[in-house]
């Protein structure tokens, strides 16, 4: 079967340090035209929005959307509304009721929606699962801890009302935590640090509870310097679990029991690949439910202000 052509929409930092690789080493996939407000990629056809892009090349396949996720429903309604299929990155839509509502425009018309999860990819995760699958969680310990200057330098849209502030990363550890634990979890209260002069939370803690009363804690922050810090932590009946730097390095008691390469968004690309091939949608909401309850029963301090320079 031939590749499928893909059109990408939006060409910042993430795009090209993990969409272009990963469309690159794709075989299934041909990366055919780019759509930019402010870049070019050489040997593409390139666009100046969307709408031209899908009038231009009517034979694309599928986008991928790598825009804030602010203006993301409307790029995929767009995207839907012309026969294509759509590769969503995280998180998926400014609120739930956006995305839900896509998942059901997809579903009518007969196309793939794919909500991405890329963290869900890193190495250990699926181990991870498999091992939990058999224990009796006990505490699950949650710290997700980056310089925002670094990941998003100068982005100012991340501290906006959609933006989501911390929880653009926190949500990666929702995203594996959500996918490993065999039991739902719910938010019990949470504490939300915001800049006096920003709208999102650049630092955030939460406490969840399972349906057994099994505490799940998070300690989010957009403040770190130095070494960063991704580390999920799970004691359990045999012992603790640890998925370390965002879940390619998995540890049983301290000991390195799996590490490899990361490969999250090659492991991205070929499930969509797959999911087109059998012309279904992959749309899991659990991670940006967890952010909107934050938001919706967090409590709020006023921190000192922050600014990028």
């Amino acid at each position: 079967m031939p590749a499928r052509k893909i059109g990408l929409v939006g060409l910042g930092k993430i795009a090209r340090d993990q969409h272009l690789p990963a469309l690159d080493a794709n075989p299934d996939l041909d990366l055919v035209a780019v759509a930019s407000r402010n870049a070019t990629l050489d040997g593409v056809a390139n666009f100046p929005s969307l709408e031209a892009m899908l009038d231009a090349m009517p034979e694309l396949d599928a986008v991928t959307l790598c825009t804030p996720p602010a203006v993301r429903y409307d790029q995929a309604l767009q995207a839907l509304a012309a026969g294509k299929h759509v590769m969503l990155e995280k998180p998926p839509g400014a609120t739930l009721s956006e995305v839900e509502h896509l998942a059901l425009k997809a579903d009518a018309c007969g196309r793939t929606l794919f909500a991405t999860w890329h963290s869900r990819h890193a190495p250990g995760v699926a181990r991870a699962r498999e091992w939990l699958a058999e224990r009796e969680i006990r505490r699950v310990r949650i710290e997700w801890k980056e310089d925002v200057r670094v990941w998003h330098p100068g982005q100012e849209w991340i501290f906006e009302p959609g933006g989501m502030g911390v929880f653009d990363p926190g949500i990666n550890a929702l995203s594996i935590v959500t996918a490993i634990l065999p039991q739902a979890f719910f938010l019990k209260e949470a504490t939300l640090q915001v800049p006096a002069n920003r709208q999102a939370p650049i630092a955030a803690q939460l406490a969840f509870r399972d349906g057994r009363g099994t505490s799940v804690e998070a300690d989010f922050d957009f403040r770190q310097t130095g070494p960063q810090t991704w580390d999920i932590h799970v004691d359990t009946d045999a012992g603790r679990l640890t998925l370390s730097k965002g879940g390619s390095e998995l540890y049983l008691e301290g000991a390195l029991e799996h590490s490899a390469p990361e490969q999250e968004y090659p492991g991205l690309y070929a499930r969509f690949a797959e999911l087109l091939e059998s012309s279904a949608s992959d749309v899991d909401l659990a991670p940006l439910r967890h952010v909107a309850d934050a938001f919706l029963l967090g409590r709020r301090e006023i921190v000192e202000a922050f600014e990028f320079d």
